[in-house]
């Protein structure tokens, strides 16, 4: 099997079900990583909350198995590390000052959702899916969606995996080693929506106010009428026409 300059293996499939559900059955069947699994086509992807993922030919579909260490409490601020690598890899192609972030785990070009990331925890080994829109923007979404080529030419997918790998086990080993603070730090600066005020939508509630920032286990705070309130979960809107899907942390 091939394998980045970071040591990580990859493995590039003409089409899949799925790269997160290869890497579940890759877990199951014992494997620890770290490989990549990445896919030119899926028949079966799926996001947070198993919603259906859309994904072309010449999108990156992939996700990251690997078995990291670390206290598990702590394993969901994974999707922090993933994210923020994510945009300084797409910073390799677009402008930087166009590439934000949104709680918990999107990248946005131009305030347009281009990435999404779905961390989930497979007893001890983390599945990272990371899906890219390249080339395709999928229309008939509740947000809006940007595609990389829009911006700067296109990458060929397995290209930005391995500059998104790089990346990723750089944070990785500082995360390990210094402990999330410096990841909260970048993550901030990169935040969008940061001191504006945004609504919140949970399963029995809605409620507003000014997104603050996030605590040490990255539950967003918000400062509303009522007084401070930090969420774990839920479905965040930035103005009027953007939206995000929150998830429960690992």
């Amino acid at each position: 099997m091939k394998a980045f300059p970071s040591g990580a293996a990859f493995q590039v499939f003409d089409t899949l079900d799925s790269t997160s559900l290869e890497a579940k059955r890759r877990a199951q069947a014992g494997e620890t990583g770290p490989c990549w699994i990445i896919a030119i086509r899926q028949t079966a992807a799926y996001g947070r909350r198993q919603r259906a993922w859309r994904q072309e030919v010449g999108d990156l579909a992939s996700t990251l198995l690997f078995s990291p260490t670390g206290p598990v409490e702590r394993l969901g601020q994974l999707s922090f590390v993933a994210s923020l690598a994510l945009a300084y890899a797409l910073d390799e192609y677009a402008s930087s000052d166009q590439i934000t972030l949104k709680w918990p785990n999107d990248v946005m070009l131009d305030k347009c959702k281009c990435a999404g990331i779905l961390l989930e925890n497979l007893d001890g080994k983390i599945a990272i899916g990371i899906g890219v829109n390249i080339v395709t923007a999928p229309d008939n979404l509740p947000y809006p969606v940007a595609r990389l080529i829009d911006f700067a030419p296109a990458p060929p997918p397995q290209e930005l995996a391995g500059r998104i790998d790089s990346h990723f086990f750089a944070l990785y080993r500082r995360w390990r080693d210094k402990g999330f603070a410096p990841i909260r730090e970048r993550w901030l600066a990169r935040a969008t929506g940061l001191g504006e005020e945004i609504t919140v939508r949970l399963p029995n509630e809605e409620f507003s106010g000014v997104f603050e920032g996030i605590d040490d286990g990255g539950g967003l705070q918000l400062r509303s009428p009522s007084g401070r309130r930090t969420v774990a979960a839920g479905e965040v809107f930035f103005g009027r026409d953007t939206m995000s899907e929150g998830v429960a942390r690992n």
